[in-house]
């Protein structure tokens, strides 16, 4: 693809429009948004006025006439339809680490201690099965890694009390098929927890529709919250009532202004919420929201998966086509293809020093270290267009063409990578 050609293919885009709403730097190709979202344009103005004015002038009495305090249900709400859920039933509130620490302590709990093994992928994201080890520790249960999806299956047995996925693979951006592997779970007794850190405004989500349990992800990559913004965490209104979560704080409570000394669980995914609000980036996610509300009306989420389909499958074409020894690592399947693109670089090319390379020439992805090493480009559908695709080959081929990914500055690993 070329930059005339993909020029042409963005001024027929019906979401092209969507792009004007972010403040993307000028000269900058931005593939990251699977780990961090791009700023809308309306972010810094609410947020000023969020300090200035809620906080500055009306201090504490903004709990209640600024409705800080109804923030997490009120953005629950305004996720639900993207995670295909109900109004009620998502609660934004702490990290996903956290929320998964809750969901899968209350997920071990409904098993009543006749199962105590939880199931996931080894290649899942790293905090997720940290959080999973420290889970089946404090139930004397067992966390059993699968080392490729279609090792899943087997390990869904009469021990098997929880099957812990990502949606999206933080890897390879391969997808798993949500109804299926939870009716798996299920006819083998156990219950279904996804992850949707990396799928959240990005891919069709159907929570009620396949009957999944507990959810959780997180505000940053595709939803645009900005850095550290507050997960969610949804939980199947069959399980109310059932259980309580582990973190216990006070507005969980049914009634926190009443100040009782003895816990009382709220009703539903209140009882999910710890402690308070971090209303400052609630109010930045809030904000990123609104972006998906003129998306909505140009084709919601549907139209956003057709256009993320199309934009990583021209750059997995052009990738092949333009740089040698590159392997796709991402399934070329659309049903089993996230919203991002990953692959490894022939033998002996440094994939690391190749990414640091590419943002040094004003193209952003990032890089996973691993077996294999991997180089990610995030494509977020409602920014990124062609030309994005086009620039960032071009930029690629000539870094591996050249060698000049061999410079000194370039090999030398940051904190973050």
């Amino acid at each position: 693809m070329n930059l005339d050609d993909a020029q042409r293919l963005d001024a027929a885009d019906p979401l092209h429009s969507l792009r004007d709403l972010f403040q993307l730097p000028e000269g900058i190709t931005y593939l990251d948004g699977n780990s961090l979202g791009a700023l809308p344009r309306a972010t810094p103005e609410r947020i000023r006025r969020a300090v200035e004015q809620e906080w500055g002038e009306g201090l504490i009495k903004s709990w209640n006439t600024a409705g800080w305090i109804d923030l997490p249900r009120r953005l629950g709400d305004r996720l639900a339809p993207w995670l295909g859920a109900r109004p009620g039933e998502v609660l934004v509130a702490d990290s996903t680490s956290i929320n998964l620490y809750k969901v899968l302590h209350a997920a071990l709990q409904l098993q009543q201690g006749k199962r105590r093994v939880v199931v996931s992928e080894r290649s899942n994201f790293p905090t997720d099965n940290y959080i999973a080890q420290s889970v089946v520790r404090a139930h004397g249960g067992e966390l059993i890694l699968a080392e490729s999806p279609e090792d899943i299956p087997p390990l869904l047995d009469e021990r098997c009390a929880v099957l812990m996925l990502t949606h999206v693979n933080y890897r390879t951006g391969r997808m798993h098929d949500m109804s299926l592997l939870t009716r798996w779970a299920h006819q083998a007794g156990a219950l279904a927890v996804w992850d949707l850190a990396h799928s959240a405004g990005a891919v069709p989500i159907d929570l009620l529709g396949s009957a999944a349990d507990f959810a959780i992800g997180c505000g940053y990559k595709y939803l645009n919250g900005g850095p550290g913004a507050p997960a969610f965490v949804w939980m199947h209104p069959r399980h109310e009532g059932q259980v309580w979560q582990p973190l216990t704080g006070w507005l969980g409570h049914a009634n926190p202004f009443d100040f009782d000394s003895e816990y009382q669980p709220a009703p539903g995914i209140q009882q999910y919420q710890c402690g308070t609000p971090a209303v400052l980036a609630m109010t930045g996610l809030d904000t990123a929201l609104d972006v998906f509300d003129a998306a909505q009306k140009l084709g919601g989420i549907k139209a956003l998966r057709n256009k993320s389909l199309a934009l990583t499958e021209a750059f997995i074409d052009s990738v092949e086509a333009r740089v040698p020894g590159a392997t796709i690592a991402t399934p070329r399947d659309a049903a089993m293809r996230g919203s991002q693109v990953s692959f490894s670089l022939a033998k002996g090319v440094d994939g690391y020093a190749v990414m640091q390379a590419l943002i040094a020439q004003g193209v952003i992805g990032d890089f996973r270290a691993g077996r294999p090493e991997l180089l990610r480009f995030g494509f977020a559908p409602l920014y990124n267009g062609f030309a994005d695709v086009a620039r960032a080959v071009d930029v690629l081929a000539g870094i591996v063409e050249s060698g000049s990914w061999k410079a000194p500055q370039f090999t030398s690993r940051s904190k973050v990578t």
